[in-house]
Parts: C-alpha cells; sequence; structure tokens
C-alpha cells in the first residue's frame, strides 16, 4: 500500500512506501517495505526481543527491580501529570506530544519529525509523514487507528540529507528504532513516545464507531480515558461519554485485535527518551522522563506545562484477576460471563469512584498486559513463548498464578554485535 501525496510547502511531506514483505506477527512498522527487508528478523519485538540490552542502550541502564514502578514502567528518572496551560484545539488530550515536536522544529535541533498525519480521504488511516515546519505539526494532532509504516520514512528522510531527527511513535515501531539506531546513521535521535496496546485495522475501527453511533462519519475524536469512559466528540460539537462497561465489545469478532496486540509487552514504550500517555493522569497527561534527552524535550516546554505529581487511588487486585478469568476462558474458546445488564450501570457510577485510579490505573493495564501475553500466547504460540515474553513480564504476571514452566522460561539473548 502506498502512502498518498501529502506535500504542503514540504512542511508536511510523505513519500510512497514500498509492499510490506510478508511476516507472520507483524504490526507493519515499516522496516519491510525498507531497502533492506530482512533486518526484521533482529529489530522486531515479536521475534527474539531484548529489553535489557535496548534499556541499557537507550537510557544508560536496564529497569531496576528495586526501584518502584520500574517493573511496571520501565526506566525513568521522573513521572509527571501534566498538562499545557494552552492545549492545542483537535490535539488528543492537550498535545504535549505535539508540542514537544514543535519545539524541536522551532529551535532547529531536528531537520524533520517523523509522525503520522491523517489519510487525505480518511481521517482515521495513518499515514506517516516528514513535518520540516513547526506549522505543519497542527496537521498531525489527535488519534489515528490502524497499521502504519512509520519507518518505511526513514530511508526517504535520509535521502534528503536529513541528519537530526525526532519520531513520534508507538512502541513496536520504537523497538524496532532502538534495535538499528546505531546502524542507521543518523547524527541525532529525539524519540517521543506514546503508549499503545491494543490496535486494529482502520477498517475494522470503521465498524467500532458504526456500533458506537448512528452517525460515525461524524465522530471527530475517540479517547479511552483512564475514569473508565470513552469520550466522543462529534463534528457538530457535541461530547458522548460512554462508560466502558457499556461498550460493545461482545459484538466484535473474536480477531478484531490481533495476536501481535494481545501479546504485546511495551504498554508504556520503555525504550522512548520520553513517553507522553493518559493512565496516570488523572484527567490529564502522564509524563515518564526516562533520560537525559527526555529531560532535555521537556525543558523545552518551560512555563508552557503545568506539572504535578501523579496521583494514586483504590486496589488493582481483583480488577486485574477478573481480567485474568475472563482472557483465560476467552483463550480457550469458552463463552465469557456476561454482567446481568441491571448491574452495568451500577458498575460503571463505582468503578472511577472505587477502581484504581492514577498509578493504581496504570499497573493495573500493565499487569492486565503481562497476563493477557502469557495466556494468549500459551494458546495459540505455545513455541513463542520463551523468546517474546521477558522476565519483568513473568514477575507482572506472576501475582496472578502465572510462572513460566521449564520451556517458556526466557531465553538468554545473544550480545549485540557493535
Amino acid at each position: 500500500m502506498a502512502a498518498p501525496p501529502i506535500e504542503d510547502d514540504e512542511a508536511v511531506w510523505a513519500a510512497p512506501t514500498d509492499l510490506a514483505a510478508p511476516r507472520d506477527l507483524c504490526t507493519d512498522c515499516g522496516i519491510s517495505r525498507s531497502s533492506e527487508p530482512r533486518r526484521c528478523g533482529r529489530a522486531c519485538q515479536f521475534i527474539k526481543p531484548d529489553y535489557p540490552a535496548l534499556e541499557a542502550e537507550a537510557h544508560g541502564r536496564a529497569r531496576d527491580a528495586s526501584r518502584p514502578d520500574e517493573t511496571f514502567f520501565g526506566p525513568f528518572r521522573q513521572m509527571h501529570q501534566a498538562a499545557l496551560r494552552n492545549p492545542r484545539d483537535g490535539a488528543q488530550w492537550t498535545g504535549i506530544a505535539t508540542r514537544l515536536a514543535e519545539r524541536l522544529l522551532e529551535e532547529r535541533l531536528v531537520d524533520a519529525v517523523l509522525t503520522m498525519a491523517p489519510d487525505p480521504d480518511d481521517r482515521w488511516r495513518p499515514v506517516p509523514v516528514l513535518v520540516t515546519k513547526p506549522e505543519g505539526m497542527a496537521r498531525c494532532r489527535g488519534m489515528r487507528m490502524g497499521y502504519a509504516p512509520l519507518l518505511a520514512l526513514l530511508e526517504p528522510a535520509r535521502a534528503r540529507g536529513y541528519t537530526k531527527l525526532a519520531i513520534i511513535g508507538i512502541p513496536c515501531q520504537v523497538y524496532a528504532l532502538r534495535a538499528l539506531e546505531r546502524e542507521l546513521g543518523f547524527e541525532r535521535l529525539y524519540v517521543i513516545g506514546t503508549p499503545c496496546s491494543d490496535n486494529t485495522t482502520t477498517e475494522r475501527f470503521h465498524d467500532f464507531l458504526a456500533l458506537l453511533s448512528h452517525a460515525p462519519e461524524t465522530i471527530a475524536y475517540l479517547e479511552f480515558r483512564a475514569d473508565y469512559h470513552v469520550e466522543l466528540r462529534f463534528d457538530d460539537g457535541r461530547v458522548q461519554e460512554i462508560p466502558f462497561l457499556k461498550l460493545p465489545i461482545a459484538q466484535l469478532p473474536g480477531d478484531f485485535f490481533p495476536l501481535t496486540c494481545r501479546t504485546c509487552v511495551d504498554y508504556t514504550n520503555a525504550l522512548a527518551d520520553i513517553t507522553v500517555g493518559y493512565m496516570a493522569g488523572r484527567g490529564e497527561q502522564w509524563l515518564i522522563v526516562r533520560n537525559e534527552r527526555g529531560q532535555e524535550l521537556l525543558d523545552l516546554l518551560g512555563d508552557e506545562v503545568r506539572l504535578a505529581r501523579p496521583g494514586s487511588a483504590g486496589k488493582r487486585r481483583s480488577a486485574v484477576k477478573g481480567f485474568a478469568a475472563n482472557v483465560a476462558r476467552a483463550a480457550g474458546g469458552l463463552p465469557l460471563r456476561a454482567m446481568p445488564d441491571w448491574l452495568r450501570p451500577v458498575m460503571a457510577w463505582l468503578m472511577p469512584r472505587i477502581g484504581p485510579r492514577g498509578l493504581e490505573f496504570a499497573r493495573a493495564r500493565v499487569e492486565m498486559k503481562a497476563v493477557e501475553t502469557v495466556l494468549h500466547l500459551r494458546r495459540e504460540r505455545p513455541r513463542r513463548l520463551r523468546h517474546m515474553a521477558p522476565a519483568h513480564v513473568w514477575a507482572l504476571a506472576a501475582p496472578y498464578g502465572l510462572t513460566a514452566g521449564g520451556d517458556e522460561k526466557p531465553r538468554p539473548t545473544p550480545p549485540r554485535r557493535e
């Protein structure tokens, strides 16, 4: 699939991309569309990931289980609850990721920003673009849904003479970038990561929107919020909030989320310089500053950003146990236990008040992803489990009765070649 042409006085530019090479368990990060698609074998997080080695390269050390929350979120220096004092129109939340990229371009610290823009014919379809002027970032605000070969534009960027690059990417894209960083030859890279755990095709996402509204084509914004609601905004200015428990999840096909996303072990984008997300933001954004370059990025915002200490409330244990039980039944092909209709509004009212919130909500989601990874790989790709589930995933799943058997234990990864 070639990217549609996008060019606006070279502020936003997209090159056509080659077809993707066929791959098992692939999210189409773009490497298979490059001139050397065989690099997928050493770059893909779904083949033989080595998080400790890449964390050490990116941050100077791997995650430390003795430090609070690093097993959950990866190496970090600081965490903040944050919001731009002047939120950007059309942005997801207040627009911190977009503003970081704008500041890099304003200060001429990078030649271009590699990120996603909406397809000219479908605002929900992501298209990888290179942005070279600060004003071009306005076209990239908001969330897209679907696979997008972001890293396929690394070679066109080099061909244009760009040696200093910023990248805004999701975890599977950032993992591949870090795995190949030394051989890519860029003078300087800034990596702004966003959390991700579940993706689907753009076509399937349109099917989901059609279940939420009689006029899905008028939905302009969708966000899964940490208060257990999905927020929809419409072209006419209307806003609708739907409790998670009232979403039509049971009407989605069983493969709506592919196995890759159901077995992703890096929800929080641990290899980025800075992660910009929502889970622990308590209605604002959540920043994880991971290294010196991440701090440099945050410093670019100065007084434009309001920072606070992330809060934490509620208990995650029962929520994760309930999730694990449902996943175990689903992975075994058994019907899920449906909540009685009369109970749904009661629980929808209770969860934002007594469920895990803030950092505890973020911990719950990361543990859920660990549990989901183990259960689905055991069911569908048992031979891949020892390669795809690193030690920290087993540590997160252990409190819920999931431990590695003899043939499931992570295998040592050979040292990376210089």
